[in-house]
């Protein structure tokens, strides 16, 4: 059964926010704006936000630029997760990848259904870890966002969450980094 225990203490953990899209500036990012507040309603820190254009290249780069910064411990992501020439977001960062996370998709999919029906086969909602950071891959809607957040993200990244969550795992992450 989940739960949420208040025997253990909220730890914050740093969050970036990364929008892809070829259209989307800050003015109008309503799918990154959604994700913000609720990571600092949730009393996360957000250590870093941008927008980069639908291109491998752009995005993978961004992305691993975060997964090597120490303040940040997960990386989320809306857009470009469909099926059209420009949608390219897991093709960058699923190779950056040390770990797949097909829970997070398969999750994802379940409470999308719940919402959009058969639609939510046109995401190709991902998640991952890179260097000891989780990478969470989402479509570029606000709804979705939501979903993501709401009901998975939200209890994953709270200490306080049981049976278990991610944030009791963030420090044996790297492990297999110190094993030579």
């Amino acid at each position: 059964m989940m739960e949420t225990t208040h025997e253990r203490t909220f730890i914050p953990v740093g969050i970036a926010v990364l929008t892809v899209s070829d259209t989307r500036t800050s003015a109008d990012d309503k799918s990154g704006d959604t994700l913000v507040a609720r990571i600092s309603d949730a009393g996360h820190r957000l250590e870093a936000r941008a927008i980069v254009p639908d291109d491998k290249a752009a995005i993978f780069a961004q992305v691993r630029t975060w997964t090597l910064d120490p303040t940040i411990d997960v990386v989320i992501t809306t857009g470009g997760t469909g099926f059209t020439g420009r949608d390219v977001t897991p093709e960058a960062l699923e190779p950056l990848f040390e770990k797949r996370m097909d829970g997070f998709s398969e999750v994802f999919h379940r409470i999308s259904y719940d919402k959009i029906g058969t639609s939510t086969i046109q995401s190709r909602a991902t998640g991952g870890v890179a260097n000891a950071t989780f990478i969470f891959v989402l479509p570029g809607s606000p709804g979705a966002c939501r979903d993501a957040w709401d009901s998975i993200l939200k209890q994953q990244l709270d200490y306080r969450h049981k049976p278990c969550n991610f944030v009791e795992i963030m420090p044996r992450l790297a492990e297999h980094l110190k094993r030579g």
